[in-house]
């Protein structure tokens, strides 16, 4: 059971008989999918074609989705500028629903990388680990300027935690200053995107929210074993000029707010 600042308890059950039979064969699916594709992906990587190898992270994230039966849909458009995304997140499940509609380089904490199977496919996708802690915010950005320079359109989360789906956290700021580097702020956009996820039928609207003290394994085998599922809507939001923001508080404020008007929006639109 979890709780969200006193509202109602959230049951994780365990997949009955026939709920464990599913969960079995979406898992089986999930890595039909994924471990076939690696290899052209990493081919790909080794032969230095950047684009085809992100295109195939695309294409087996779009997949998996369709395999678990989780159904995508798209507002706006992704930027062809150079920088980042920020996005509000919600649960483990915005790796594969983020990376299905644009091609990103995700930002996430370390320990994600021992998480069974999400880990091995964030290592694999070229995920950038940071610890998130005010003592690491110089390498960080270090960390930040070197996958930019490089080319990498880069994908975090500024609200620091996963929340219940339901809400935005205040947006970090710590994260953006990086893109206020003198030779990267007047070339530099950020593309705020929120990530809505509406429960299936019936279910209570925080199902596919992963958050807190919630252990990875049984919200797993809960939403891949489940009879129904919902779907995900992703809101791109107009990008924001880096140059055009005085610093990076105030960036971060405007992305929170423009995630914030999306989700709502998005929330409203669907009933």
């Amino acid at each position: 059971m979890m709780l969200w600042r006193g509202e109602g308890e959230l049951e994780i059950p365990a997949p009955d008989g026939i709920g464990y039979l599913r969960f079995v064969l979406r898992f089986v699916g999930l890595a039909l999918v994924i471990f076939p594709l690696m290899i052209p992906m990493f081919l790909a990587r080794f032969l230095g074609l950047k684009t085809l190898s992100e295109a195939v992270v695309t294409l087996a994230c779009k997949l998996c989705l369709r395999v678990v039966g989780i159904r995508l849909e798209t507002r706006g458009t992704p930027m062809q500028h150079p920088g980042a995304v920020v996005a509000n997140h919600a649960s483990w499940l915005d790796i594969f629903t983020l990376n299905a509609v644009q091609r990103a380089y995700f930002v996430s904490k370390a320990e994600v990388s021992n998480w069974p199977l999400i880990g091995f496919i964030a290592r694999s996708t070229g995920v950038v680990f940071i610890e998130r802690r005010a003592a690491d915010a110089a390498r960080q950005k270090d960390i930040f300027l070197s996958r930019i320079s490089a080319g990498d359109k880069l994908l975090f989360f500024p609200e620091g935690t996963s929340t219940d789906g339901l809400r935005v956290l205040k947006f970090r700021s710590s994260l953006f200053a990086a893109f206020f580097e003198p030779g990267l702020r007047k070339t530099m956009w950020i593309q705020p995107v929120a990530v809505i996820y509406h429960a299936p039928k019936g279910a209570d609207s925080r199902f596919y929210g992963w958050w807190g003290e919630m252990d990875f394994t049984p919200h797993f085998m809960h939403i891949l074993g489940s009879r129904r599922q919902g779907r995900v809507t992703i809101h791109f939001v107009d990008p924001i000029r880096v140059c055009d923001m005085p610093n990076r508080k105030v960036l971060a404020d405007k992305c929170e707010k423009s995630v914030r008007a999306a989700m709502k929006t998005s929330q409203n639109f669907s009933g």
